[in-house]
């Protein structure tokens, strides 16, 4: 069984959170709907930023263990490396409706 490295994000350069799922489109269809309590629920975390995929689940809950163990810098970097514009990927993967990009006058963390 396959599965997905994912983070999201509160807003551009906002809060990250890393996960893994094998059913991505569900899991993202929780967070949004703030079915998942904790961290995501408590911070507003529903952005779909970045996912990368695996054959296998076990590939990648590591990679997810990984990432987590990063410098928010990197984790910022593996995300514009392929979503430049913090692109909310969850509208044209599963169709869901686009969040905010970032608060008026909202900056970059240094």
């Amino acid at each position: 069984m396959g599965g997905h490295v994912y983070i999201l994000a509160s807003l551009r350069y906002g809060t990250l959170y890393t996960g893994v799922s094998s059913d991505l489109a569900q899991r993202i269809g929780q967070h949004r709907q703030g079915l998942i309590p904790g961290f995501t629920l408590q911070y507003g975390v529903k952005r779909l930023v970045f996912v990368e995929s695996h054959d296998d689940i076990r590939d990648a809950i590591v990679r997810e263990k990984r990432i987590k163990e990063w410098k928010r810098d990197w984790k910022i970097d593996l995300i514009e490396r392929d979503n430049p514009l913090w692109d909310d990927l969850a509208v044209p993967m599963f169709g869901f409706e686009a969040l905010p990009l970032r608060h008026p006058g909202e900056r970059r963390d240094p």
